[in-house]
């Protein structure tokens, strides 16, 4: 596999979970959510990849919805966690780490580091 078909695979798989790490922190609307993760190094998404995401998360009862007013303009749909999500963020960090252990492991990695 191609490692741009590779990294698509990684991204594809640990977006989601991202999105809702992200929204663990606070409250956030959709543009918010496309520039911090197009900020935080290769889990690049556009708008076209996070509204149908986060409209599958309300759908699964992992996310809610709430319109704010802005200062300058439209009002703006934020999403936060419901206890669902909560849990949902948790189980995936904990598999999460002992995932990558068991990676690094293998490659003979420690702490990420080639011996």
């Amino acid at each position: 596999m191609p490692i741009e078909g590779l990294a698509t695979q990684l991204r594809k798989g640990v977006i989601e979970y991202c999105v809702l790490a992200m929204l663990n922190e606070k409250p956030r609307y959709g543009g918010e959510l496309v520039q911090l993760l197009s900020r935080n190094g290769g889990l690049l998404v556009s708008e076209g990849t996070i509204y149908p995401l986060l409209s599958r998360m309300r759908a699964d009862g992992l996310v809610e919805t709430e319109w704010r007013e802005t200062a300058g303009g439209s009002p703006r749909r934020y999403y936060s966690l419901t206890r669902g999500g909560q849990q949902a963020v948790t189980d995936f960090h904990r598999e999460w780490l002992r995932f990558r252990d068991t990676v690094d492991g293998i490659f003979g990695n420690q702490g990420g580091r080639r011996r």
